[in-house]
């Protein structure tokens, strides 16, 4: 994985059965990598300043690893964030997967990132990670989760709702209108062709599928880049910018008063979060409240007209309607506040 993407050019060629193969994914554990890339370098920063002033990154002795492999642009090596088995994946099941990560593999990857020298890094830890493999992975992986400890778990709800919102729009493109137009809206840097998918700035040449598929992977922090991984042994992959990062740390709508006396104020905040597409776990999660709750008052609101539901794949998407929209006016503020992020352990996947 190449952490800044310049002007050259990927091209990934689709097989029949590659079409069949695209998926959606999320990564706890690429949102941690990418953030602590975001406050080490300051790189990707823009958007999560409100974010940024709240955090505080782990002790140094265990945060000394990652920070020598991401405190400078260039190689960061792709077993850190392998590419997610399933729709998502706990952060538990992928610090598993880094630890499981063969030395040899560890070594193939860490030598390009830590021997570049156009990155001219201290020599004596270097050549500590690089004398024992197996030891610098492990302790790349007690970075990695103390990095989600102090960076992401807190915010995770918030961060899962925006990742479930790009992908259910996604998700409904590639239903109604099919994969041309789904790759074509993801990046402007990304261009569709006749089965060949064409990448500006991922310099990784030609790369044909053969039946691997494509990982398509929203990210918070990846913003203003998009990434590639294509090496062997990974599936390949392609994070891109999730829709509304600019939105993210903004304080929620708050509904008017008079709107949360009359259908109550829970369900005022839910209609107001529902400017874009979300599901039930997502806005369980990032309300504090259970999914059976939340299912119930979103039947209430569709029923009422103020919200529209549709069906793609296993999940049912909810969207205001004109109508709803129309009721919420033009309120602002805090809903909730700090109390956003109240139960983010619980919405936070371990396993």
């Amino acid at each position: 994985m190449v952490e800044s993407l310049g002007g050259a050019m990927a091209r990934i060629v689709f097989g029949p059965r590659d079409v069949l193969l695209v998926r959606f994914a999320m990564s706890p554990l690429w949102e941690t990598l990418s953030a602590a890339h975001t406050v080490l370098t300051g790189h990707r920063l823009a958007h999560h300043l409100a974010w940024a002033r709240r955090v505080a990154l782990p002790p140094e002795p265990v945060l000394a690893p990652l920070r020598l492999v991401l405190a400078q642009p260039g190689w960061v090596p792709d077993f850190l964030t392998p590419p997610p088995e399933g729709p998502l994946t706990g952060i538990d099941t992928e610090l598993a997967r880094v630890r499981a990560t063969p030395p040899e593999q560890v070594m193939a990857e860490l030598r390009p990132s830590l021997l570049d020298p156009a990155r001219d890094l201290p020599a004596d830890p270097v050549s500590r990670m690089l004398a024992d493999p197996g030891a610098a992975r492990d302790e790349l992986a007690r970075s990695l989760e103390a990095c989600w400890e102090h960076l992401v778990r807190p915010y995770w709800p918030r961060l899962r709702a925006l990742l479930d919102a790009d992908i259910a729009v996604r998700a409904r493109t590639l239903a109604d209108s099919g994969l041309g137009r789904l790759l074509g809206e993801l990046d402007p840097r990304v261009r569709w062709d006749g089965g060949i998918l064409h990448i500006t700035g991922a310099d990784r040449g030609l790369r044909h599928l053969e039946g691997d598929g494509l990982v398509l992977m929203p990210s918070a922090f990846v913003w203003p880049d998009i990434i590639l991984i294509a090496d062997p042994p990974w599936q390949p992959t392609l994070v891109y910018p999730a829709r509304g990062i600019g939105e993210l740390w903004r304080p929620a709508a708050r509904p008017p008063q008079a709107l949360a006396a009359l259908i109550g104020r829970t369900r005022a905040r839910l209609l107001a979060a529902l400017g874009e597409a979300g599901n039930t776990t997502a806005l369980a999660a990032a309300h504090g409240l259970s999914r059976a709750s939340v299912s119930g008052h979103l039947t209430a609101l569709r029923d009422a007209g103020l919200l529209e539901s549709a069906r793609v794949g296993r999940r049912v998407l909810y969207r205001r309607t004109p109508l709803g929209t129309a009721l919420l006016g033009d309120g602002d503020g805090d809903v909730g506040g700090d109390g956003d992020e109240a139960g983010a352990a619980d919405g936070a996947p371990r396993n």
